[in-house]
């Protein structure tokens, strides 16, 4: 689970066993980029891919959220489409989906749970609710699982 701790300088996923998503290492300049991100779009929930390569984020790519809405979000195909070719022209892969939510903790929702498509991905959450940590990050499989730590 990834958390805001100010006085690290890097970020990474705790051990997992070898058939989950592997860590991946997130800077403070990227976790301080997706806050600034849900905070602009805010009150909608914003989203966007993280593209890194080894285990390293090393890009945020935001996209619109094609439902505008304060309670879920769909990244625009159009966008995801964009981001993809530009994380192949980088040589990075996906590291990582991100969205926020607004008024709640920084866990998956139902509905965040149905919609992950993606298995072999981490999945972060932003939260911007007061007293949240503001960061959380689950891979997919863990998600089905209904995994809450």
């Amino acid at each position: 689970m990834l958390a805001r701790q100010p006085q690290a300088d890097k970020r990474s996923c705790p051990q997992r066993s070898s058939t989950s998503v592997p860590p991946v290492q997130i800077s403070k300049s990227i976790h301080d980029e997706l806050l600034v991100h849900a905070r602009e779009e805010a009150p909608n929930e914003c989203c966007g891919l993280i593209g890194g390569a080894d285990g390293v984020a090393r890009t945020v790519y935001r996209a619109r959220n094609a439902e505008a809405s304060p309670l879920r979000y769909n990244l625009d195909p159009q966008d995801q489409f964009r981001i993809m070719t530009e994380m192949e022209e980088r040589g990075e892969e996906l590291s990582a989906i991100y969205h926020s939510h607004t008024a709640s903790p920084a866990y998956p929702s139902q509905t965040d749970i149905n919609l992950a498509a993606y298995p072999d991905a981490l999945y972060l959450i932003v939260s911007l609710a007061d007293g949240e940590r503001p960061l959380r990050g689950r891979p997919r499989r863990r998600l089905r699982a209904g995994a809450t730590g």
